[in-house]
Order: C-alpha cells, then structure tokens, then sequence
C-alpha cells in the first residue's frame, strides 16, 4: 500500500502535504510543493510523491482520461528529469520515511574494515 507524501493537481488548482510528514523541514517541505505544482502547471495531471512497498518515493502521475491539455511524453521527460535532479533528495525522503514514519533504526556506517 503506498503512502502519499505530497502532491499536486491541476484539475483543482490544490496541493496536498500529508501531516504524518510534518516533521519534515519547512525549507524543504517548500521545496516539494513547488516542485508539484510547477510540474502540474507544465504539463497538466496530478502529480503525487508516494512510498511504495520498497519504502522509496516515487512520482506518480495520473490524468483524467481524455484530458486534451495533458501532456504524456512531457510528463514522462519532466518525471526522468526529476529523478536526476532531486535524487539527493529522495534518498533523504527515504531515510526520513524508515526512520520517522516506520520506526526502522537508522543503518550504522559500516564499510569494508
């Protein structure tokens, strides 16, 4: 069952950040809401952050069907681009995501000694 972060639509014109996450940092809880609703307002849709079974994040997009204005090749760009761009970042959702919401305690550094 995945558990929605945040996200954004460009039906409605909203934004969502769920609460359970609200220990997240403002700055970059700020960081996720632009992030949505730019793509949003690019290439149309609903864009939401979700944790899957694997307990990464991953970007989700939907669109109403037959929805003219909903850019599918766009969307399918913007989203690798996003993947590059904010992998630093989704590492850390994903850390904060085990550790925080799950209760997992935190992996020691260990390394080859």
């Amino acid at each position: 069952m995945a558990v929605t972060l945040c996200g954004a639509s460009w039906y409605n014109q909203k934004y969502f950040f769920n609460p359970d996450f609200s220990r997240i940092p403002k700055d970059v809880q700020e960081e996720l809401q632009i992030l949505c609703v730019s793509f949003t307002e690019d290439v149309g849709g609903v864009l939401t952050i979700e944790f899957g079974e694997d307990k990464l994040p991953h970007f989700t997009v939907r669109s109403a069907e037959g929805d003219p204005r909903f850019d599918e090749i766009g969307s399918e760009l913007k989203i690798r681009k996003l993947q590059e761009e904010k992998a630093e970042l989704m590492q850390q959702l994903a850390a904060f995501y085990r550790i925080f919401i799950l209760g997992e305690l935190p992996q020691e550094g260990g390394g080859d000694a």
